[in-house]
């Protein structure tokens, strides 16, 4: 049965609010990031994360699964949604200016339709859909800048590595469907507790945080990003992908790129232009195609 208009106005809303959440992400990471390092910082991130949703799933009187096959797949999830992407983007964004590699991660919604048509078959898959994919990512290009494909072929390795990021996030949104007989907030603070048993020890090794000297600005904005830009968006995220579907909730990758760029213009003062806008109003449109539901017969 498909849900009233009311209910998908509503789960339209909250598209929205998971693409600002994590549009928002970009501007919190870079403060962050000022005076800790990356690793350190994702593992304080998801620590926040995980403490936040564990009081939330006390609150609300549930439980966590003490099931092994469930623990399983909530370290699988996280590999797909959080430190296994996150790895493969922060190598490749290391041999790869950042305008092409935000492109190249924008690709999930489309992986997420090659996925569903020649594999899954979970949903059903249209030719507006798929322009809307691709008239998404077209947006993106626009927002970022043409100028951002000229090396686009140049260090392969490292772009594949970024494609696949983006690979992982949208099998992330085909995978999250297991997860449907649990309550969102059980699933995304088991998801988090599988990813701090990785990226916590990482840390450790890496940065080794007792030496590091963070600021109050970029503290402030880790627990902020973990408790909104994590927390609250993952709890989104696994209830979106049971009521929008797959494909649906992966197009929130393209909104928040205009998130991103308009935080960007009125926080820190970048530069708006006409082709920035019509890249914006491009992104809606293709999100606007992949979403709305097709006429019942």
């Amino acid at each position: 049965m498909s849900a009233s208009p009311i209910n998908r106005t509503r789960e339209y809303f909250l598209l929205i609010l998971l693409a600002c959440l994590w549009g928002s992400s970009y501007l919190l990471i870079r403060i962050g990031v000022e005076t800790i390092p990356p690793a350190s910082l994702v593992a304080l991130r998801v620590s926040v994360a995980a403490f936040v949703l564990l009081i939330v799933v006390w609150r609300q009187g549930y439980r966590l699964p003490t099931d092994l096959p469930t623990w399983r797949n909530f370290a699988i999830q996280s590999f797909f949604n959080s430190f296994g992407a996150w790895t493969l983007l922060a190598w490749g964004q290391q041999y790869v200016e950042s305008g092409l590699a935000t492109v190249l991660n924008s690709t999930s919604p489309i992986f997420v339709f090659l996925l569903t048509w020649l594999i899954t078959r979970h949903e059903t898959v249209t030719i507006r859909k798929i322009a809307g994919a691709f008239i998404g990512l077209a947006g993106v290009i626009l927002i970022i800048g043409v100028d951002a494909l000229q090396s686009l072929g140049q260090q392969v390795v490292a772009q594949l590595a970024i494609l696949a990021s983006a690979m992982l996030y949208g099998y992330a949104a085909i995978n999250g469907r297991k997860f449907a007989s649990l309550p969102s907030t059980v699933t995304a603070a088991g998801v988090m507790i599988s990813a701090c048993a990785v990226l916590i020890p990482a840390s450790l090794i890496i940065d080794q945080p007792w030496t590091l000297s963070p600021s109050i600005e970029s503290l402030t904005a880790v627990v902020i990003l973990g408790t909104f830009g994590t927390a609250l968006a993952l709890l989104l995220y696994f209830r979106l992908i049971n009521t929008l579907g797959s494909l649906g909730t992966a197009s929130q990758s393209y909104l928040r790129m205009g998130v991103g760029v308009m935080l960007g213009i009125v926080v820190l003062g970048e530069q708006f232009s006409f082709i920035v806008g019509l890249g914006i109003l491009t992104a809606i449109l293709g999100v606007a195609l992949i979403n709305i539901p097709s006429k019942s017969r």
